[in-house]
């Protein structure tokens, strides 16, 4: 792990420093949106175009950097999400923070793909699996760091803006000028959607199910604290919370993954989930409470991201590895997309408990469907055939999954030669 440290510091300082940047929006925009007398419906809109921009980034970036580099595409990129950054509390309008929304998700995930392939091209076969852990802990400590730094400034002011602004402008620094070689970039084939389903039902619709379950948390999560009434400081604790949860539960949930039948660690833990999002929704009013269930909700769900994943591979040959993820990516932001809409609505028809609602009708509705795909097709591996879990941040690119796909691959060929 020192090694991982060491040789990219400047990285995942970068990361670190851009995450800080990209958690702050979403927190700031619930809370200045509430203040600007947006609707909760306008606000599950703007929260969407988040996704939809990241959405049609990922399938976008990988052109953009073969045509001028990797350089060049992070630092325009990151530039630009500076300023969109500055531009909301310009521009009050819910038509022109959507427009703006969908342009920084997209910067995003370009930004994204740039710094996972020179994670990728930095690690080793032998601490591959250590960088993608510690890429993990990064973007979730620095969603949960933006947290509190949302605290240092008025909502209702500029300064508060500025800040997330200046850390995306300093993120460019260490990456830019760390004397790690610019890595090739290179396209795998894609499977269809149609494909990836039959390869895994379970993992596709649970891909879907998750997508909205994220975005909710990440992105409606600030509203539901204004509309149940909570404070600037409590909503910043409450939304670190489920990814306090998701950062402490990772890895105690890889371990099991590794040497549980899959399909029903996905069942047990959406089922969890489930429950404790009915719990949030019980004890709302009673603030340690709701930070309990918060905590309980994060801490069971965003470890199902790389969970679905490694159970897709269990059914695909290590070629169709990286195209079956690819997919489901794809499903996840489909998901990702239609989540917070549907809350949205949902808050403004039956009120804000429709939050937790939602996130609970999601994974029980997962859980659901994992019993279903236990009875009709009897599970075939047994613990010793599961492809090694490998830790995924649920805002991963392809480009992370890919290096994730070469870690099962490794842990595949060294199990082989061990039998």
């Amino acid at each position: 792990m020192a090694r991982v440290l060491i040789g990219s510091w400047a990285l995942f300082l970068g990361l670190f420093l851009l995450m800080i940047g990209n958690g702050m929006q979403g927190t700031l925009l619930g809370l200045r949106g509430a203040i600007e007398g947006f609707s909760t419906v306008e606000l599950s809109y703007v929260m969407a175009g988040y996704f939809l921009g990241f959405l049609g980034g990922s399938r976008l970036a990988p052109e953009m950097i073969r045509r001028v580099g990797h350089i060049r595409v992070f630092a325009a990129l990151a530039s630009l999400m500076s300023a969109i950054l500055i531009l909301y509390p310009s521009i009050a309008d819910p038509g022109a923070w959507l427009g703006l929304r969908v342009l920084f998700g997209f910067c995003t995930s370009a930004v994204y793909v740039v710094t996972e392939s020179w994670l990728n091209n930095s690690a080793s076969n032998e601490t591959r699996g250590q960088s993608l852990a510690v890429y993990s802990v990064t973007v979730m400590a620095g969603t949960v760091a933006a947290q509190y730094v949302v605290l240092l400034g008025d909502p209702s002011g500029f300064i508060v803006f500025i800040l997330p602004s200046v850390l995306v402008s300093c993120a460019v620094a260490p990456i830019l000028l760390t004397a790690t070689p610019v890595p090739p970039f290179e396209t795998t084939k894609r499977m269809t959607l149609l494909e990836a389903f039959k390869a895994s039902p379970l993992a596709s619709v649970s891909a879907f199910l998750l997508g909205a379950v994220f975005a909710c948390q990440f992105g409606m999560s600030a509203v539901f604290g204004t509309e149940a009434g909570l404070s600037v400081s409590q909503i910043a604790i409450f939304v670190s919370a489920f990814y306090t949860g998701g950062l402490i539960f990772q890895f105690p949930i890889g371990w099991i993954s590794d040497r549980l039948d899959r399909r029903l660690l996905i069942l047990i833990l959406a089922l969890s989930g489930g429950v404790s999002a009915i719990g949030a929704m019980t004890f709302s009013s009673v603030f340690p409470l709701l930070l309990a269930f918060s905590f309980l909700t994060g801490g069971f769900s965003n470890p199902l991201y790389p969970l679905i994943i490694a159970y897709m591979n269990d059914y695909l040959e290590l070629e169709d590895m990286a195209a079956g993820s690819g997919a489901l990516i794809f499903v996840n932001g489909l998901g990702a997309v239609l989540g917070p809409i549907a809350v949205g609505y949902l808050m403004t028809a039956f009120g804000p408990g429709m939050f937790w609602a939602f996130l609970a009708s999601m994974l029980l509705a997962m859980a659901a469907y994992a019993i279903v795909r236990m009875r009709q097709r009897p599970d075939s591996f047994t613990v010793e055939d599961n492809v090694s879990y490998a830790p995924i941040a649920p805002t991963a690119t392809a480009v992370a999954i890919e290096a994730a796909q070469e870690v099962y691959a490794d842990n595949v060929e060294n199990t082989d030669e061990s039998s």
